[in-house]
Order: C-alpha cells, then sequence, then structure tokens
C-alpha cells in the first residue's frame, strides 16, 4: 500500500488517536442521555466524531487522486518555542500580572514563525491583549493581578 498524501494519511492517523483518547476517557464518566447530558457525553461524542473524521482523511491520504504530498522534518525547535511560551506564560503570571505575562507569550510564540517581524508581534500583542482584558476581565469578571508586582501600589 503506497500513502499517496503523507500530510492528510498521518492527520487522520492524529485524529483517530486523539479521539480515541477522548472517546476512551469519556466512557469512564456518565454518559446520560441527550436531553440529560452526563459529564462523558461531550468527549465521547466528540472523540467519536475524530475518529470518524480521522478515518475520512487518513482514507483520502491513501486515494491514488489525490496529489503526492511528504511530510516535512520535524521542527523541533518551533515545538519547543511554542511550548516553552505557555510555560513562561505560567512561571511568569504572579510577578508580571496578566498583560506583561501575555506579551511575553506573544512574543515568544511570535518567533516561532518564519515570517516573524517584530512590528507585527507588537501589533498582535497590542490586539491579543486587549482582547483578553476584555474577555476575561471585563465580561467575565475574573480577577487577575494585571500589572507586575512592583508597579502596584
Amino acid at each position: 500500500m503506497h500513502i499517496k498524501n503523507q500530510k492528510d494519511f498521518w492527520a487522520g492517523v492524529m485524529f483517530i488517536l486523539f479521539g480515541g483518547f477522548f472517546a476512551g476517557f469519556g466512557t469512564q464518566y456518565t454518559f446520560g442521555t441527550a436531553a440529560r447530558m452526563g459529564p462523558g457525553y461531550f468527549p465521547t461524542v466528540l472523540g467519536v466524531l475524530l475518529i470518524v473524521l480521522g478515518l475520512v482523511v487518513a482514507v483520502t491520504g491513501l486515494s491514488k487522486n489525490n496529489t503526492e504530498e511528504k511530510v516535512d522534518r520535524f521542527a523541533w525547535d518551533v515545538l519547543g518555542l511554542i511550548i516553552g511560551s505557555v510555560v513562561l506564560f505560567g512561571a511568569l503570571l504572579n510577578p508580571l500580572g496578566l498583560i506583561g505575562s501575555l506579551l511575553v507569550l506573544i512574543l515568544v510564540s511570535s518567533y516561532a514563525s518564519h515570517e516573524h517581524t517584530w512590528k507585527a508581534s507588537l501589533g498582535n500583542s497590542v490586539v491579543l491583549i486587549s482582547l483578553c482584558m476584555f474577555v476575561f476581565v471585563y465580561a467575565l469578571k475574573l480577577q487577575f493581578q494585571l500589572w507586575p508586582i512592583f508597579l502596584r501600589s
């Protein structure tokens, strides 16, 4: 069996694995019914839908009519920057506050892009920090320390 489109095939396999993970753990909770959903209903149904979607995508990757695409080398440095920025956000939330830690998160994760420019990253920071402030602080009224410890009065 020849895998014509490796990207589609491996994306489908990933969907199947994630779907199996969520459906498997979802069955450990009470399922309920469609009218009275239990805590296991959503992850189980979502997992099954991911498995079905994964099967469709993987089978289309095997189709002879599909365009041939190879999977590129995995970019570990990009993954490290993305995961590292999330870890930095969590570690810096208390000392830098929400605004400072979001700024670090956005700038470090933006650096992982191959099309990175500092001007665009700063623009993204302004928009995303404003959006987070509106949603989490003003709309949901969550209590976050907004500014660094040394700026508090």
